[in-house]
């Protein structure tokens, strides 16, 4: 069978799967998720032993420090998994839940009805936890899915599959809900994006060049963010601790993530009472520092910044520093670098954090918490699908509800129109 042809199928076994879940109740979705959960945990010895041989290939073929985080599974992530999948069980099945619905003066009733969207495609790299965290999304939201991982993750992929097709059979749902295409060949994704017959909408994740390519191929809808060029901006009203603690824990916590702080602005009137202690904490970490002319003074050897340095995506210990005179311009490096994922403002000037909510236009923006908590999983959602920048259809962290739409619907009692 040609990839084509196969791809078809594929497509086809989801459009009719999809009308199965869109009917199937909470109590079935539930089931099958419980047992997809208790299949990670029972077989976790073999997930971590398919996920070390994506590891050692990965290794053996010079993938960077960066993917190989991100490819690499540990019973901790494996915790996270299951947690994921019994916060999504947990959580209200948004299908069918009406909205909005009231009497119209000619005396029918107008209301919304939240419905699946039909067949997700996912397209991502590295990270084998994306498996399940769609899989059971998608699941718990009605929606049929095929998953396309990164070739790196094939043998952590399949054995996630495993799990997920024991769950859905065991509750009586159609194994071809959640489809993990085995084949590493990269044609399996052109004719992926471009079946709008059978799929709904595309959701990419990986690196920008992935995103870019799907984006301008694509014959699907697509909800995406192409990078997270996230700022926290220390203001010079911010209480010192809270900045310390914030600032490090955006950066260090974990490298290789979107939602990872990769420029740090500080207001001109505090920087030298908070950056001397902040480099050397990010310098003990092996953090590499490049900076303003402003910046360079107060910290020693360090690397100029440069224009492409407040462009780039890191995704590594390295850390552009920027030195500004106050909040307005700590907002217009924003409104010019940032790529519409995460900011965050440190200070103890209410209105000073107000004007940051409204002004800066990302799918999150905090006050005085770290850029790492956007993330599905930290806001309740479960897990996340990924992480959308875009303003239509769904915006940020993209949840249940974001991979739902609604239709509207009319309760009448034998009204005819005059």
């Amino acid at each position: 069978m040609s990839l084509q042809a196969e791809m078809l199928r594929i497509g086809k076994q989801a459009r009719s799967a999809s009308v199965l879940l869109a009917k199937a109740s909470t109590a079935v979705k539930n089931q099958a998720l419980a047992i997809i959960a208790e299949q990670i945990e029972k077989h976790q010895e073999r997930l971590l032993a398919a996920n070390a041989q994506d590891v050692a290939n990965g290794q053996a073929k010079g993938l960077d420090s960066a993917l190989l985080e991100r490819l690499t599974i540990n019973p901790q992530r494996v915790a996270s998994m299951i947690e994921g999948v019994q916060q999504i069980i947990a959580l209200p099945d948004p299908i069918g839940e009406i909205s909005q619905l009231q009497y119209r003066p000619t005396g029918i009733q107008v209301g919304k009805m939240r419905v699946p969207l039909g067949v997700v495609g996912m397209i991502y790299e590295s990270r084998p936890n994306v498996t399940i965290d769609a899989a059971a999304l998608c699941l718990k939201s009605g929606n049929a899915t095929i998953l396309r991982g990164g070739s790196e993750a094939v043998h952590s992929n399949q054995a996630i599959a495993q799990c997920i097709h024991t769950g859905l059979v065991c509750a009586g749902l159609p194994s071809t809900a959640v489809q993990v295409i085995e084949t590493t060949d990269r044609a399996a994704v052109g004719e992926l994006i471009k079946m709008n017959e059978y799929v709904d909408v595309i959701i990419p994740r990986g690196g920008k060049s992935l995103i870019e390519r799907i984006s301008q191929e694509a014959r699907v809808p697509v909800i995406k963010h192409l990078d997270g060029i996230c700022h926290v901006y220390i203001d010079d009203e911010a209480n010192l601790d809270k900045a310390i603690a914030i600032a490090y824990n955006a950066k260090t916590h974990r490298y290789g993530t979107c939602n990872t702080m990769e420029t740090l602005l500080i207001a001109q009137a505090i920087a030298p009472h908070v950056l001397p202690h902040l480099a050397d904490m990010y310098q003990t970490a092996g953090v590499e520092l490049r900076g303003c002319p402003a910046t360079q003074i107060l910290i020693n050897g360090i690397k100029p910044a440069t224009e492409e340095d407040w462009r780039t995506e890191y995704l590594a210990p390295i850390l552009s520093i920027r030195i500004v005179p106050d909040l307005d311009s700590a907002l217009e490096h924003i409104r010019q670098y940032s790529s519409q994922h995460t900011d965050a403002i440190v200070t103890e000037n209410w209105s000073k954090a107000q004007r940051f909510l409204r002004e800066v236009d990302s799918s999150s923006v905090m006050i005085n918490a770290s850029t790492r908590f956007a993330d599905g999983f930290e806001y309740g959602l479960g897990a996340e699908i990924g992480i959308s920048t875009d303003k239509f259809h769904a915006r940020g962290p993209v949840g249940l509800e974001g991979l739902t739409s609604q239709k509207y619907i009319v309760l009448g009692d034998g009204h005819v129109r005059v």
